[in-house]
Formats: structure tokens, C-alpha cells, sequence
């Protein structure tokens, strides 16, 4: 061990620390304030409810709890989005639970809120997992109204998934414990199943007040549409229960009884742990982003028994491509080398950056992982392709395309840990967000943007001060320097994990020793869902 690993650990051990407390601060939902009222009704909060759901001491997941960080601040916030999303295992079947948190706004959906709701639709739906809905929601967020309502992906998405997900098969099961009205209505009826909690629950597309204003009827909301209407009268709900426990053990009784799923038949073995010490991943990666590091180092202690084949070890030396076991999973892993190294011809080739040769290499590769049916792991730390006339004359776009076409037309499951730098088309290729991880996860360590901090504030500083001079303004030195410092803020906010976070660019910030779950558990629901189509490229420059 040195100074600098011990310097690196300590600055990645506080960012952690970091994110615990970001984490401890948004499960308190709405605030202890709102929590009280919620249990003085007799009603345990959304996490308490996916607890006692849940099997003890068995792995969770959890999808977007950083979600409407920093967001509508004016409204507020929305600490997790107003809706928790956690998947874990219900009599030992993986299951993902979605349960509206009525601490804050009473449940209220946001713009955040229905995008995180559809990505948990879209986890169940690519696994073919079981769904369980607590709802507990005030409905939409009015004064918002006009970002949640009428799009494509809005909240009417989510009913139209609810069709989609009943003619696929996959088990949809609903628990009105508080308030369910307007268009959210429909989401427990067309669940195959749905209870309601006695005297808390309640279900109508207008409430007494609205009823009194538009016809004229003065009804109470419980008998307007509670528990006792909707199971002896209306038969809108197939379960009463008498309070929350009660409905989350028929939710538990229900689940337990459905059958076994077909297999996709990914390759498992007994899990063996790292031989290296995974704490050291702390004091490897660098505290500056610029930095170099050997991702060797890294993928040593996130694979079983440490032990990984290299594919093309020689050739194409900034992408590292290797078959390994994580938790037993067989997988194919697509990692940047961090370090500068040399090619054949003796050229040194900056750690980081994708080369035509690389690309080349990760290309054959995907196939050949897709060819094995072998989900794909890739670690992201990359700056982005190659730049220059000698990368350009040598065909970087060409290779960089078949690349980006693998991945995109891969049918094995992908999952992709962003640890350090995610910029422009290096994101692409490494299968950022829009090529359809089944899971996308940040290290504290990560930074996502179109390019890096430094570069684009030089860019941006150029625009800036061109337009301040077009309207007759004089720029000091000093004055340029306050706009660079104002440009950097602002990029290096937009490019924090957390921003991602917020806006669900990633499915959460997670500590690198929590890797290897993820992984796992993400496999094991991929498994849920056999594959059905061909691996083909389709047309591509040779």
C-alpha cells in the first residue's frame, strides 16, 4: 500500500459515506412530521409495508431511490419520486413491489413519479417478474398536471402497460391501503387480482366533493367507494382486509402459490468469492477522474476466485473483453483500461479512449457472447472514441458504428456499472442508458456528460464570451475567469451522479461492493424471461 492508495481510499470511502446519508435522509419520505400522521391512521409508510412483505434477511434491490433529488424544489421536493420501487423475493420468488409513499404530497404523482413507474412496468415486463402494487395515491400532481397527463409516456402509460403485462402472462397483484382515485383507479382492477384495506382504502374516479359538484349527491367517500362497496357491492375488489399486515400476508399467500416460471438458461455454478479484497477497489480507483488506474485491478475483485479469461488479450488493448463468473453467473465483461498501453506497432494509446481495434474486438466479442447465450457485463470509464486524422483516415466511425450496432441488436442481457467518466459516443458503445441495460448503476465515483468538464467549459467559455462581446461588453481577464467558474459549477453539478440519479438517467448510485449483487440479482430475474429472438447485425461496414 502507498500514499496515493491510501489518499484514494479515503476519498472514495467518503463519498459512500456520502451517499448513505443521501439515502438515510430520502427513505424518511415526507419527514417524521408526515410519518406520524401516516401511523396515527393506523397505516405503516411504503418501506414498511415492502418490508414486512418481503422474506427476512433475504437480498433487495432497490430502483431509483435518489429519484426528484434536487427536484421541484419550488413545489416542495420529491423525496424517491413519491414511490418506492424495490425488487426481492417473496416466498423465495423474485418480485418487484412498487408502493406509492403517502408522507409525500399524500402520494401525489410528479413527472419523476410516473417515468419511475414505468421502469419498474419495464423491469417486469423485460424479466417477466411478478408485480405488486401497494397503492396508497392522491392521484396526480394538479399543479403539474400538464407534464403528467396527455404524452406517450405519461401516466395513462401505465394502464395501457397493465393490458400489455396481463396478455404476457405476468402476475400483476394489487392492495389499495389508502387512497386510489381519478384514472389511478384503474390500475388495481386491471392487476389480475386486487384486495382493499378496510375503512383506509378507498377507490373512485371522483371523490365526495367532486361527486357533490358535479350531480349534486351528497355521499361520504366510504361509502361512495370503500372497502365494504367495492367487495359486497360493486365487486370491484376480490379481497377485504382488515388493516395493512392483513393484506400484505394475502398478497404473501397469493404469491406463494404460483408456479415456476421456463428458464432462459444462463450458466450458474457455486458462487466463490473475489480471492482479492474487495476494500481495495477503495485505494485503486483514483480520486481524480482524469487520473489513470489498471481496471484489471478492478474486475480482479468483482469476479469469482479473481480468476477471468481474456479474449484477444494483445489486440485492442483499451477495451478489456473477458468470460468470468460473478456470484456464480457466467457473464462476458466489456471493461475500459484505465492505463495507457502500448499497441503492436509500439504506439501508446491513452487509457480510456476507444480504439478502431478495440471497437473491432468488443464487436466480435458481443457476438460471440451472444452466440453462448452469456449476459454482458460492462464497466464504463470511457472519454469517448478516438479523434484525429489518423483515427479518422483509419475508419474510427466505421468501427465505432459495428460496435454500437452489437450492442444494440445483443439479445443477452446487459448490465452496465458506470465507475468513472461516461462521455458522448463512449456512452453509446458501452451501453449507456438508451441501448437498454436490463440494470444501469453509477459508482459515487461516476460522471456522465457529452463530454468532459474541462473541455466543454473551455467551449462553452468561447460561446459565452463571443456573445457578451457582440453586445458591447469589455471582458477582463478577471471577468472571464468569473464565467469560468460559473460555466464549471454548473457543468460539474449536471454531471454529478446524483443529477443522473434524479432524473432516472441510472437506476441508482450503488457502494462498489453492493457490484456483485446487482449483478447477480439481476441475472437471476433475467433468467425469468427466455430468449426469443436471433442475434443479427444486420447491415454493417466491414
Amino acid at each position: 500500500m502507498d500514499l496515493t492508495f491510501n489518499k484514494n481510499e479515503d476519498f472514495n470511502k467518503l463519498q459512500v459515506t456520502d451517499l448513505k446519508n443521501k439515502l438515510l435522509k430520502v427513505n424518511k419520505g415526507g419527514g417524521t412530521k408526515n410519518i406520524e400522521k401516516h401511523h396515527e391512521k393506523g397505516k405503516m409508510t411504503a418501506r414498511e409495508r415492502i418490508e414486512f412483505l418481503l422474506d427476512k434477511n433475504a437480498e433487495t434491490i432497490e430502483i431509483g431511490a435518489l429519484v426528484g433529488d434536487e427536484m421541484y424544489q419550488d413545489h416542495g421536493g420529491c423525496p424517491s419520486g413519491g414511490v418506492v420501487v424495490v425488487i426481492g423475493y417473496i416466498h423465495g420468488k423474485q418480485c418487484v413491489v412498487v408502493a406509492n409513499d403517502a408522507t409525500v404530497k399524500a402520494g401525489a404523482w410528479f413527472p419523476i413519479t410516473a417515468k419511475k413507474n414505468l421502469r419498474a412496468q419495464e423491469i417486469s415486463i423485460e424479466n417477466k417478474l411478478p408485480i405488486i402494487y401497494l397503492v396508497d395515491s392522491a392521484g396526480v400532481y394538479l399543479p403539474m398536471q400538464d407534464e403528467i397527463f396527455p404524452d406517450k409516456e405519461h401516466f395513462g402509460r401505465i394502464f395501457r402497460n397493465n393490458a400489455i403485462m396481463s396478455s404476457m402472462g405476468i402476475t400483476q397483484i394489487s392492495a389499495v391501503m389508502g387512497s386510489c382515485v381519478a384514472g389511478g383507479a384503474y390500475l388495481p382492477i386491471m392487476s389480475d387480482e386486487a384486495m382493499i384495506v378496510d375503512k383506509t382504502g378507498s377507490i373512485f374516479l371522483a371523490g365526495s366533493y367532486l361527486v357533490k359538484a358535479a350531480i349534486g349527491e351528497t355521499i361520504d367517500n366510504e361509502t361512495l367507494g370503500g372497502a365494504t362497496t367495492h367487495c359486497e357491492i360493486s365487486g370491484v375488489t376480490d379481497y377485504k382486509a382488515k388493516d395493512d399486515k392483513d393484506a400484505l400476508t394475502k398478497i404473501r399467500n397469493i404469491v406463494a402459490k404460483i408456479g415456476d416460471y421456463d428458464k432462459a438458461g444462463f450458466n450458474r455454478v457455486k458462487s466463490i468469492n473475489p480471492k482479492e479484497n474487495q476494500e481495495d477497489i477503495f485505494g485503486i480507483l483514483p480520486k481524480l477522474r482524469t487520473d489513470q488506474y489498471d481496471m484489471y485491478e478492478i474486475i480482479k475483485r468483482l469476479v469469482d476466485h479473481s480468476e477471468f479469461d481474456e479474449y484477444k488479450a494483445d489486440y485492442g488493448k483499451t477495451l478489456i473483453c473477458a468470460y468470468a463468473r460473478i456470484d456464480g453467473w457466467a457473464v462476458g465483461i466489456i471493461a475500459n483500461q484505465r492505463k495507457v498501453v502500448k499497441n503492436a506497432k509500439g504506439e501508446m494509446q491513452f487509457g480510456g479512449v476507444i480504439y478502431s481495434d478495440s471497437a473491432d474486438k468488443a464487436t466480435r466479442f458481443i457476438a460471440n457472447c451472444n452466440q453462448k447465450k452469456i449476459p454482458l457485463v460492462f464497466l464504463q470509464d470511457v472519454t469517448g472514441f478516438m479523434v484525429g486524422s489518423k483515427s479518422e483516415h483509419g475508419g474510427i466511425i466505421k468501427d465505432g458504428a459495428k460496435m454500437v450496432n452489437a450492442v444494440s441488436n445483443s439479445v443477452v442481457p446487459k448490465f452496465t456499472i458506470i465507475i468513472g467518466n461516461s462521455y458522448g459516443a463512449g456512452n453509446y458503445a458501452m451501453c449507456g442508458k438508451a441501448y437498454d441495460p436490463r440494470f444501469i448503476v453509477a459508482w459515487p465515483s461516476a460522471r456522465i456528460a457529452v463530454m468532459g468538464g474541462a473541455q466543454a467549459a473551455k467551449v462553452l467559455l468561447q460561446i459565452e464570451v463571443a456573445s457578451l462581446k457582440k453586445k458591447g461588453e469589455k471582458i477582463t481577464p478577471e471577468k472571464e475567469a468569473e464565467i469560468l467558474h460559473t460555466i464549471e459549477s454548473r457543468y460539474d453539478k449536471q454531471t454529478s451522479p446524483y443529477y443522473a440519479a434524479a432524473r432516472l438517467w441510472t437506476d441508482a448510485i450503488i457502494n462498489p461492493l453492493d457490484t456483485r449483487k446487482w449483478i447477480s440479482m439481476g441475472i437471476e430475474a433475467a433468467n425469468h424471461a427466455p430468449i426469443e429472438k436471433q442475434f443479427n447485425l444486420g447491415i454493417i461496414q466491414v
